[in-house]
Parts: C-alpha cells; sequence; structure tokens
C-alpha cells in the first residue's frame, strides 16, 4: 500500500483520539492533525522545513473561498436577528398548513432556504427549529420524525447556492482540465437545478411518513391567515430572488457579456459571489418590518455582529486547518495516490456511483463536509470524470454527497443532535428514523451521479 494512505490513516487517528477521546474541539484535533502529518512527513521525506511548513499556512489564509464561508456565516446570523425568517416562515406555513403533515413541509422548505444563506447546518437548526419543531410536534409528530425533518432539511442548505462551501467545490473544478469551459455561474445553476431533485426527494420521505405515523393538519387556530402573511410577509421572499437573479442573468446571457466585456467578463461571477453576502445582510435589514422589535440600528448590528463572530471563528478555525491539512496532502500527493489506487482497479461508473458516495459518509462520521470537500474534492471529481461522470456535475454532487450527509451520520450528526435538543426526542428511535433518511439520501446520490435525471443547467464536456 503507498506511503501517501499512512498520512490520511495519522488524520484519522489524530482526530479520532483528539476529538472522540479527549472531547476536545473539531478544529483542535484537525489542527493537530496537521502538525502531526508535517511532523511525519519530516521524518520520511527529510524536505521539510519552517519555509515550507508556513507556505502551507500562507497559502491557505489568502484563499479566497476561506473568507467567502466566513462572510456567509456572519451574514447569516445578522440575517437572523431581523424578522425576515419569521415572516418567511409564516408565508410558508399559511400555504402548506393546511395539509397533513403541513408543518413538516414548512421545515422543509424554510430551512433548505435559510441553511443554503448560512451553509451551517446545526446553527440553522437552532434558528429555524425553534419554530418549526414545536409546529409539528403540536400538529401529531412524533417527536423523533420532527428532529428528523428539521435536521435532513437543514443539512441540504450546505448543497444550496450560496452556502459557502459551493466555493470550494468550484475551486477544484476550476483547477481541472475542464475548468476554463465553466463559470461560477453556471455551476451555481447546476447546484440549484440538483438540489431540486434533494428537495422533492424529501417532500415525498416526508409524505409517506406522515401517513405511516398518521400525522393530521395543524389546528386551524394556528395557521396563519395567508392574505395577512402575504401582506406582512411579502417582501421576505423578494431576498431569494434577489440573491438567484443575478446568476441567473450571468448564465443565460454570457456571451453577451463576453462580447461586451471581452476577458473582463470572467471576472463578473466572482465579483457577484463576494457581494452576494453583503447584499442578503442589506436586504434583509432594508425588507424587514420596521414595526417589529427586531428592527436594526447600526448600535444593534455592531453587537449582532460581535455575537455572531463567537459563532463564525471556530467554523473558519476548522476550514482554516483543514486547508492547511489539503495543502500537505497536494505536495505529498495523498489525492493523487487514492486516486490512482481507485482509477488502477478500472470500476465501471456504476460501482463508483455506489462506492464513492458510501465512502464520503463514513468519512461524515467524523469529518465536517467543508473538510472533506477540501481534502478530497480534487481526486474525487477527477475519479467520476474518468469514469465518464460530467466534471461539472461531480463537482456539484460534492456538496450532497459530503456536506449534506455529515451533519446526519452518527457519531457526530450535530445536526441531529441539535433537533432532538429541541424536540425531546429519544436517541433510538431518532437515529433509526435518520438511518432511513440517510439511506434514501443516498440512493438519490448514486440515481443523480449516474445521470438518471435531468439537471438543469449542465454542460457535458464529456
Amino acid at each position: 500500500m503507498p506511503i501517501e494512505f499512512s498520512y490520511l490513516a495519522v488524520v484519522f487517528v489524530v482526530c479520532i483520539i483528539w476529538f472522540s477521546v479527549l472531547k476536545r474541539p473539531l478544529y483542535e484535533a484537525m489542527l493537530m492533525a496537521f502538525i502531526a502529518i508535517v511532523a511525519m512527513a519530516s521524518f520520511v521525506t527529510g524536505e521539510f522545513s519552517l519555509a515550507v511548513v508556513w507556505g502551507y499556512i500562507w497559502d491557505a489564509m489568502t484563499t479566497s473561498s476561506l473568507y467567502v464561508i466566513f462572510v456567509f456565516i456572519l451574514s447569516a446570523s445578522l440575517l437572523s436577528k431581523t424578522s425576515i425568517i419569521d415572516d418567511c416562515i409564516a408565508v410558508i406555513l399559511s400555504i402548506f398548513g393546511r395539509f397533513r403533515g403541513g408543518a413538516g413541509f414548512v421545515a422543509i422548505i424554510a430551512s433548505s432556504y435559510m441553511g443554503s444563506l448560512s451553509g451551517s447546518g446545526p446553527g440553522n437548526v437552532a434558528t429555524t427549529g425553534v419554530f418549526t419543531i414545536p409546529a409539528m410536534k403540536k400538529s401529531g409528530f412524533p417527536a423523533h420524525l420532527a428532529a428528523n425533518v428539521e435536521a435532513h432539511a437543514s443539512t441540504m442548505g450546505n448543497m444550496i447556492p450560496p452556502a459557502g462551501m459551493v466555493a470550494i467545490a468550484f475551486d477544484h473544478l476550476a483547477k481541472t482540465q475542464w475548468g476554463e469551459s465553466f463559470t461560477i455561474s453556471q455551476f451555481w445553476m447546476v447546484l440549484w437545478g440538483v438540489a431540486v431533485w434533494f428537495v422533492i426527494q424529501r417532500i415525498v420521505t416526508l409524505y409517506v411518513m406522515c401517513r405511516y405515523y398518521k400525522v393530521e393538519p395543524m389546528v386551524k387556530e394556528d395557521i396563519p391567515s395567508f392574505k395577512e402573511s402575504i401582506k406582512k410577509g411579502w417582501k421576505s421572499i423578494l431576498l431569494p430572488i434577489i440573491v438567484f437573479l443575478p446568476f441567473m442573468l450571468n448564465t443565460l446571457f454570457e456571451d453577451f457579456f463576453v462580447a461586451q466585456l471581452g476577458a473582463k467578463s470572467t471576472s463578473i461571477a466572482n465579483s457577484i459571489l463576494l457581494l452576494i453576502p453583503s447584499l442578503i445582510v442589506v436586504c434583509g435589514i432594508l425588507l424587514s418590518d420596521k414595526a417589529t422589535k427586531k428592527r436594526m440600528t447600526p448600535k444593534k448590528i455592531f453587537g449582532y455582529m460581535e455575537k455572531g463572530m463567537l459563532k463564525v471563528v471556530p467554523t473558519a478555525a476548522l476550514v482554516l486547518f483543514a486547508y492547511f491539512v489539503s495543502n500537505v496532502f497536494e505536495t505529498l500527493g495523498v489525492e493523487q495516490a487514492i486516486g490512482a489506487v481507485i482509477q488502477s482497479m478500472n470500476l465501471p461508473k456504476f460501482v463508483l456511483a455506489l462506492m464513492i458516495p458510501l465512502f464520503t459518509a463514513l468519512l461524515g462520521m467524523l469529518l465536517p463536509g467543508s473538510t472533506q470537500v477540501k481534502i478530497f474534492g480534487g481526486v474525487i471529481i477527477s475519479i467520476f470524470a474518468a469514469a465518464g461522470i460530467e466534471p461539472m456535475l461531480s463537482a456539484a454532487m460534492l456538496l450532497c454527497i459530503c456536506g449534506a450527509m455529515h451533519g446526519v451520520t452518527p457519531p457526530y450528526c450535530a445536526c441531529v443532535y441539535t433537533a432532538m435538543g429541541i424536540a425531546e426526542s429519544e436517541l433510538k428511535p431518532t437515529l433509526i428514523n435518520c438511518a432511513i433518511w440517510i439511506l434514501i439520501h443516498y440512493l438519490l446520490s448514486v440515481i443523480v451521479l449516474l445521470g438518471f435525471l435531468p439537471i438543469v443547467g449542465l454542460v457535458k464536456v464529456l
């Protein structure tokens, strides 16, 4: 077995000991793993120096996607302090509340949407789950089902733009031999096209489970008036349109921009990506109901930013240290070694579509989705592309098989644990029900990878 696999094993062992045994934060575990593989590489190769190690650190700290993730999480923290979330939920609840399991459909739609803004599954469970989970329980949902509906809806936010993890996946895609064929706008359109199928999957799964558990519609008195909800919250519906519209226009009229701006047109989408977090916050503040107690003032905004930093820093540190590890792996050729071994097996596309999502699901039991995408994203795209799977679809599916799985795969499953705390559900029935949701998500991932479903915006280059 190649020595490169030993470096991977060291990362796993250190993370397991530091996080699971010593009960220290995961970002500390990732930093310890970086130190361990640097020490091991120095011993094995004798070529590492302080200058080389500093190069890994500096390269990670100057990676733009790191700051994209940072500002998206911070913007979501600020947005949660406005009335936008409450208004969105009220509008959706007024539409779906009168259906069997209506509160669950509200959770899927609202939490998927809000999770995409933050890219943080557990954080989204904590913010929207306090509304949706009690509503589900009140309408007859068993506690363990309510917890899983919210958890699996929130973690899906990691695979829907503008989640910060999108930037990491596109970085990998841009480094491939097909990278120049794609723009970030095209990639976002494909991600939305993929996400539609997973939203449908969760809605269908919920529909079946509501009948199995005999869940009834919400009590009429608890359903907001559609007329009043729209009157009060119509402005909140504009926010996803504001986010979506620039990317759609840039994709549909790419030839026009190229003709008008030439080479400069390639920077348009990147500029949009950097502006989106600020746009979300500004629009959220402007569209928020001024009559509520959540009215924003400069003093409140700075106060919320200060508190929001406490949520941002641990996540940013985890991603930063994962970038450290990824840079070492890149120098040592770990990704290439793993890819070479898998490619040497000459596995058909069908087998790879079954095997890789299972591999990432197992990784998700410990490693965060963003860490998986950063460390293994490049090799996964290469392996899939070599087997005939479209590169852009391969990159898009990284967020489905890594980001969306991490928050719900035990023993880590932070989304599930957070939802359990709100729902006050028991561990055993919650994890049993969770396994069903995970299995269905896995099977749909395989189906999408094999190209059995049409994906909006997909450009074929193979």
